[in-house]
């Protein structure tokens, strides 16, 4: 995280943020109840189920609430620099 951010929707906000760290728990849902049925490592994931490909990392602007990827925040700093 040494890159600044800037908010794509407000576009004013570039210090106040919550970084929001992902955990991916791949599992299987019970149909019926919704219960844990089985839980997967992202090893031995079974011929149905896709690994987690999304960020693993996302931004939420402290002052609109906008919920986006870091790249998001950072791409769109480096694009409207400090004049």
């Amino acid at each position: 995280m040494n890159d600044p951010y800037l908010c794509p929707k407000c576009k004013t906000n570039r210090t106040r943020f919550h970084r929001i760290v992902q955990q991916v728990e791949p599992v299987k849902l019970s149909p019926q109840t919704g219960e844990i049925v089985e839980t997967y490592s992202e090893d031995s994931l079974d011929a149905f189920h896709m690994p987690y490909r999304g960020p693993s990392i996302r931004i939420q602007c402290g002052a609109c609430g906008l919920n986006e990827a870091e790249d998001t925040f950072v791409a769109f700093a480096r694009n409207n620099q400090f004049q």
